[in-house]
């Protein structure tokens, strides 16, 4: 579970009561892509003709652009999360992060989804031993990608959210 049961209005569309503006929205969704991507050689590795995760990225970028709507990139989401379903470890945790990035379109506080089974798609992938080393240098790739509008909101997310993200975020920076 990565959403809190209460959830924070500033990660809601102000149509939806919150005050999320679309730019934002926009940012969130196009940095999730950008994490999920980034781990997403290690389901290729394991499913090179499995693109239900790659598709799911595209579809959230797809939908930044208005080329395709929420529920088409919500829908991708889902499918890459069915990709990884079947999986364990890294492959399972990056096919988790591309469907989260694709949710996204839907619900913009999946953005911390993305993120958190980015690393944990990391740490899996690690050699042993290494996986700390490997949870730090992913967390500080994502947030060297932050977009400085959209920075504060998600460093405070990460830091609110930190426990039921398994404790991935580094919060103390």
């Amino acid at each position: 579970m990565i959403l809190p049961r209460e959830r924070d209005p500033r990660l809601v569309t102000i149509r939806r009561g919150g005050t999320l503006t679309d730019a934002d929205h926009h940012r969130l969704a196009l940095w999730a892509a950008d994490c999920a991507e980034h781990v997403l050689y290690l389901f290729e590795r394991e499913q090179p003709h499995d693109r239900r995760p790659r598709e799911a990225i595209e579809y959230i970028r797809a939908w930044v652009r208005a080329d395709v709507t929420m529920t088409q990139s919500r829908a991708a989401g889902g499918h890459a999360m069915g990709a990884g379903r079947p999986l364990r470890g890294a492959p399972r945790h990056a096919a988790y992060a591309a469907g989260q990035a694709g949710a996204v379109a839907h619900v913009a506080a999946h953005d911390l989804g993305a993120a958190a089974y980015a690393i944990k798609a990391a740490v899996a992938a690690a050699p042993l031993g290494q996986g700390e080393q490997a949870r730090r240098r992913e967390c500080r790739w994502q947030r060297a990608r932050l977009p400085v509008e959209i920075r504060a909101l998600v460093l405070d997310d990460q830091r609110a959210r930190n426990d039921i993200c398994w404790s991935v975020f580094d919060v103390d920076e």
